[in-house]
């Protein structure tokens, strides 16, 4: 039997193109037989086949429309409607407003609007949206970024996971961390700009997750200024313990 444990497997985590060794961001949350993918950023879907079918999911979670985040449901599209997969009813997929038109802006060629609402059964996210999924509940906040955007805390198993999805330092973030076992929180940025912050530096990660209480800190979608190592340690530094790196492949316990 699958463990009843909160996993989060890391299937990318670059910005904001993939590497050699490194997809965009996307995770993997699974609870006992539920299991969520977590943006699909260039790169994902290919490793999501590692752990399972992508006809396996029981849902799809989608923080914004940024290529680095979303990329792949095109190609979930094509193989949930015209591969080797029978599938038995749409995928449930969570996204901000106007996925569904999206996918279907870059899925048309022709005459007729493609069916993605036979891949993916949409749900637009709103801000303080919940969604009951298997074993977990995911619940949603927007968050401040160039575009419309949210974070996610996912709950299962008496264990709580957050994650920022790409987003500047704000209260929607802290609010939806509070006492969280773990922080999911991007790093993008070396040094923030003196105006339109859209992401978190390694320091801005480290302050989210003390304001929260978050009892672990993961850093994700580290900048291209930036190494893993520089991230983790800056943060560190100013959080006074130890914080870790969603490194591409790794499965967390939580």
């Amino acid at each position: 039997m699958p463990s009843d444990q909160l996993l989060l497997t890391v299937l990318g985590s670059a910005t904001p193109y993939a590497t050699v060794d490194n997809p965009c961001s996307g995770y993997l949350v699974t609870s006992g037989d539920t299991r969520v993918w977590i943006d699909a950023g260039s790169g994902t879907l290919a490793e999501l086949q590692r752990h399972t079918r992508v006809d396996e999911l029981d849902a799809i979670w989608i923080s914004h429309l940024h290529a680095d985040h979303s990329a792949d449901l095109l190609t979930a599209y094509y193989a949930l409607l015209f591969a080797d997969i029978d599938l038995a009813a749409p995928i449930p997929l969570y996204g901000p407003p106007g996925t569904a038109d999206r996918l279907a802006h870059f899925l048309t060629n022709g005459p007729g609007r493609s069916p993605v609402e036979a891949a993916f059964a949409v749900h637009e996210l709103y801000d303080g949206h919940r969604a009951e999924v298997g074993a977990l509940t995911i619940t949603s906040r927007a968050v401040r970024h160039d575009m419309p955007a949210f974070a996610a805390r996912v709950e299962g198993s008496g264990t709580s996971l957050t994650y920022s999805g790409d987003t500047a330092p704000c209260t929607a973030l802290t609010d939806l961390a509070v006492d969280t076992d773990v922080l999911l929180c991007e790093a993008e940025s070396d040094r923030a700009p003196a105006d339109g912050q859209v992401h978190h530096t390694p320091e801005n990660a480290a302050d989210t997750a003390r304001a929260a209480g978050a009892r672990r800190l993961i850093v994700t979608h580290v900048g291209r200024f930036l190494t893993p190592a520089d991230a983790t340690s800056r943060a560190g530094a100013l959080l006074g313990r130890d914080v870790e790196y969603a490194a591409p492949g790794e499965t967390f316990t939580l």
